[in-house]
C-alpha cells in the first residue's frame, strides 16, 4: 500500500507542477500580448493611453509569470528527482515552498482588503491544497527515516 501511495503522491505533485508551469506560460502570454483585465478593466484602459504605465503593468505580470514558471521548473525537478526517490528533505522542501507561497498570497487579505476567494486567492489555495494532499499521501516517509 505504501508504494501505491508514494506513486500517487509524486504523480499528483507532478500534475500540480505541470499545471503551475502551464498557467505561468499562459499568464506570460497575456502579459506581453493580451489585454488582460485589472480590477474588471482591460489593462490598456487602466493605463489610459500612458505607454509607460502600460509597459510597467505588463512587466509586473510578466515578472510574476516568470517567477511562477521558475518555481514550477524547480518544483518539478524536486518532485521527479529526489522526492520520487524517497528523499525526506525533498518532502520538507516542497512543504515549505508551498507554505511560503500560501503566506504571501494570504497577506493580500489584511494588506489589500481582499476577501479569501477573490483577487487570485482561490487559484493559489487550490494549488496549495493539491500540493498538500500530494504530500499527505506519502507522509509515511517521515516516519521511515
Amino acid at each position: 500500500m505504501g508504494s501505491r501511495l508514494r506513486t500517487a503522491s509524486w504523480v499528483l505533485l507532478t500534475i500540480a507542477g505541470g499545471l503551475t508551469l502551464l498557467f505561468s506560460l499562459v499568464s506570460s502570454y497575456h502579459a506581453y500580448g493580451g489585454n488582460y483585465r485589472i480590477g474588471g478593466l482591460p489593462v490598456a484602459e487602466v493605463a489610459g493611453g500612458r505607454d509607460g504605465i502600460l509597459t510597467a503593468l505588463r512587466g509586473i505580470r510578466g515578472t510574476s509569470a516568470a517567477f511562477g514558471a521558475a518555481f514550477a521548473v524547480l518544483f518539478l525537478g524536486t518532485v521527479l528527482g529526489p522526492y520520487r526517490s524517497g528523499d525526506t528533505r525533498a518532502w520538507w522542501t516542497i512543504l515549505f515552498a508551498t507554505l511560503a507561497m500560501a503566506l504571501i498570497v494570504l497577506a493580500r487579505v489584511p494588506t489589500l482588503g481582499v476577501a479569501l476567494g477573490q483577487g487570485g486567492t482561490t487559484m493559489a489555495f487550490t494549488l496549495g491544497g493539491l500540493i498538500v494532499l500530494g504530500l499527505l499521501l506519502d507522509v509515511g516517509r517521515l516516519s521511515r527515516t
